[in-house]
């Protein structure tokens, strides 16, 4: 008898409860990873090699610290203030529009001093005492370049992978390959801040956390300050809990309906967010009631963590979101841009960040969080070693340069107390170890346990990736 032919015959209810088990088993697993984000084609991306890190947190410094005024000293430039940068080392390099008319460029010591730290006798600038606090945990890479030179793709580059607008952000890439580990917040959360000057600086548009041509539901959700930290999340007045439920499961059954009919993806994608957004009623007050958190954690993270939206505060929330299973976690200060002033406005900055992001690191550990926790800080490019307008020896501008600049790592496998690559005596142009911006991405998502150049999507006929066609991951700050 063929197989067909049993397909309506009597069965036993040993038999039924066997096969519907298998089903019922199946159905569930294929529900988990529904929920998580995931789909039979990225499975295997995560399982290439053991993970290091379970998440990310990128303290983005918008506007381009000046690396030379806070990682990378040059005593050799000490006595040159007012001399030409040699054409050795300008090589040609171009420059951007606001000093194009400069008739000369001339060298600028920082007027900051530099010192050891810790152990390892890492040099830091006097303006970061608390990062000086955390040199032995953290790796420094002094000789990061990046092929753009304006802030818009600068910024977007390091984000996505291009300077053009329209690819994933690194988050919505990390969330596509891996999911969430808590289906009741996001995968991907976005905190911003300015500098307590008042100076916003440089603009950030939604699309540097958005998904790109990847699903809608990849995207980073904003978390603000204020009475409602996520947009329309809560019920308007007079409708309930039970009636947003109801809502919801009309709703569901609609746009499945539209779905069937058109096949469009974006649809599920809504009717995820919705549900996504039902869930975060009762996740996100949860998460900004801050009244767990005893005073001397608001003592580690400094005075402005008590006030919504700073930089310290965003960096407490950060550390909470870490708790909960947030996969990747932006948070963005802007007012980095020096073009002047830079020995009164850069103070401002680092008294803004350096407390908090060095007190991240430090309740990470304390909490057994660092060791799985990938912790980034740096900006789009650092500052020329040449001063902008008529610049003085204490008073002075610097612009834009990608050619070399410095950011910093900890935790999830990064070696601690190591300074890597070295720029020349100018703090132009690399001498060693050069690291180039898709690097640091492939070494974020191989510190996740992801190849970056098979996680991929299929986009207008070609295959995509963060990387692009570039990128290596750095073996030599990985312990």
């Amino acid at each position: 008898m063929h197989d067909c032919d049993n397909y309506n015959a009597p069965t036993s209810r040993r038999d039924f409860l066997t096969k519907i088990a298998y089903g019922v088993g199946t159905a569930a697993l294929g529900s988990l990873f529904s929920q998580n984000g995931y789909a039979k084609s990225r499975l295997s991306y995560a399982s290439k090699f053991p993970a290091k890190a379970k998440r990310v947190i990128f303290l983005f410094q918008s506007g381009g610290p000046s690396h030379l005024d806070l990682f990378d000293p040059k005593p050799q430039i000490a006595q040159r203030f007012g001399q030409d940068v040699p054409e050795s080392v300008f090589q040609g390099q171009r420059v951007t529009g606001m000093v194009s008319n400069q008739d000369r460029f001339v060298v600028v010591p920082s007027k900051f001093q530099f010192g050891p730290a810790g152990q390892c006798g890492m040099e830091l600038s006097e303006l970061l005492p608390w990062t000086q606090k955390i040199a032995d945990e953290i790796c420094l890479i002094r000789t990061v370049y990046s092929e753009a030179i304006n802030h818009d793709p600068a910024i977007t580059f390091i984000q996505t992978g291009s300077q053009q607008p329209g690819r994933p952000s690194m988050g919505a890439w990390v969330d596509y390959g891996l999911g969430s580990e808590n289906n009741n917040l996001p995968s991907f959360v976005v905190m911003n801040s300015v500098a307590s000057e008042g100076s916003a600086g440089q603009g950030l548009l939604t699309r540097l956390w958005g998904s790109g041509f990847l699903s809608s539901k990849h995207q980073g959700v904003q978390i603000r300050s204020g009475e409602d930290p996520v947009l329309y999340l809560k019920n308007p007045p007079g409708f309930s809990h039970e009636r947003r439920r109801a809502f919801l499961d009309h709703l569901g059954a609609l746009n499945r309906k539209s779905h069937a009919r058109m096949g469009d993806p974006e649809i599920e994608a809504r009717i995820a967010q919705y549900e996504m957004a039902y869930r975060m009623q009762t996740s996100v007050p949860d998460l900004a009631d801050l009244s767990d958190e005893p005073e001397s954690t608001y003592s580690l993270y400094g005075d402005d963590s008590k006030t919504p939206g700073t930089f310290a505060a965003n960096c407490l929330m950060a550390r909470r979101l870490a708790e909960r299973g947030v996969r990747f976690i932006q948070l963005y200060h802007r007012g980095w841009d020096h073009h002047g002033s830079v020995e009164k406005r850069l103070p401002v900055s680092t008294r803004d960040t350096d407390q908090p992001s060095a007190a991240l690191v430090m309740d990470l550990k304390r909490r057994g969080l660092l060791d799985d926790t990938l912790v980034i800080w740096g900006g789009e490019f650092g500052r020329t070693v040449y001063g902008q307008g008529d610049p003085k020896p204490d008073a002075y501008g610097r612009d834009h340069h990608g050619k070399t600049f410095s950011m910093w790592m900890a935790g999830a496998g990064i070696k601690k107390g190591h300074v890597h690559g070295a720029s020349d005596d100018f703090g132009f142009n690399i001498a060693e170890g050069g690291v180039h911006v898709h690097d640091i991405q492939a070494t974020i998502l191989h510190q996740l346990g992801i190849d970056h150049e098979a996680l991929t999507y299929r986009f207008q006929g070609r295959q995509y990736r963060l990387t692009d066609v570039h990128g290596h991951v750095v073996k030599e700050i990985l312990s």
